[in-house]
């Protein structure tokens, strides 16, 4: 086979040789720029930016973006700038937008909820589609309500000195201060006692109960020996009515207890305490 092909690369050489240095030349120009033009082809392109410029902290605004483009299959840089409460703060936001252009090579996208029109006609003069919240929404609703909004600032963060807000605030450190039965006094305060394994979801299931709906929810981790006991904890037994058990299936806990300590006890299926 090795001599097979040295004769034929041979005779290949001597062809070439015979029909012109030009065409060899022309021949390898042609790979190289093919190759060239494969290697662009697999860079993968720079996906779009983002801007989501508010004149409060644009949490709420970035929130709203994030639902609108998780409909799209598509990856997004996703850039927030809050604060924009002032002309000045505003062109240094379209400064900053111009830039993005350059570096991505295209124009991206912006969501604003500025509340000063001046501001959000400066920044509706950046190079990129702008997307005006409250323009698309709060003008048909002042059409349809037949009053004027207050265009105020931070309006959304006026409410919290309420009585939900304090509750829901008391709720988190409720939670975390009962985090796992680091705390086992006050038991009797909790709304819920949410119990089950090590990394089953019972603080983050806690603090979203917690900061949604105001739910004082304690969470107490279960180990070997209390299935080896066969009873719950004491400090649980006068709490029956509140406990809910949360439940996972047994090898998605053991990749989870995999990630945290590869290749250990701690890890293997058989030694979960299932």
């Amino acid at each position: 086979m090795f001599g097979t092909y040295s004769f034929r690369s041979a005779h290949a050489a001597v062809s070439n040789h015979n029909t012109g240095f030009a065409a060899s030349a022309q021949k390898r120009y042609r790979s190289s720029t093919f190759v060239k033009t494969r290697s662009s082809f697999l860079v993968p392109p720079m996906p779009p930016s983002v801007f989501i410029v508010s004149d409060g902290t644009g949490i709420t605004a970035e929130t709203f973006a994030h639902s609108i483009l998780t409909q799209f299959d598509q990856k997004f840089r996703l850039v927030r700038v809050p604060f924009v409460d002032s002309i000045d703060k505003a062109y240094a936001t379209v400064e900053k937008i111009n830039e993005a252009v350059a570096l991505d090579g295209r124009r991206p996208i912006v969501f604003t909820t500025l509340v000063d029109s001046a501001s959000n006609e400066v920044v509706k003069g950046c190079n990129a589609l702008v997307l005006d919240m409250f323009q698309t929404f709060i003008e048909p609703l002042e059409n349809e309500l037949e009053i004027k909004s207050t265009h105020a600032m931070g309006r959304v963060h006026q409410n919290a000195d309420t009585e939900e807000y304090k509750n829901r605030i008391e709720a988190i450190n409720f939670s975390l201060a009962h985090d796992d039965g680091q705390l086992n006094r006050n038991l009797a305060e909790a709304d819920v006692i949410l119990v089950g394994v090590s990394r089953s979801g019972k603080t983050p299931t806690s603090l979203y109960l917690a900061m949604q709906y105001g739910v004082k929810a304690a969470n107490y981790s279960l180990i070997p020996e209390d299935f080896e006991h066969g009873k719950l904890p004491t400090p649980l037994l006068e709490h029956r009515s509140k406990m809910f058990g949360l439940s996972i299936d047994p090898s998605r806990l053991a990749e989870i207890h995999n990630e945290r300590r590869p290749g250990s006890k701690y890890a293997a299926i058989e030694k979960l305490p299932l």
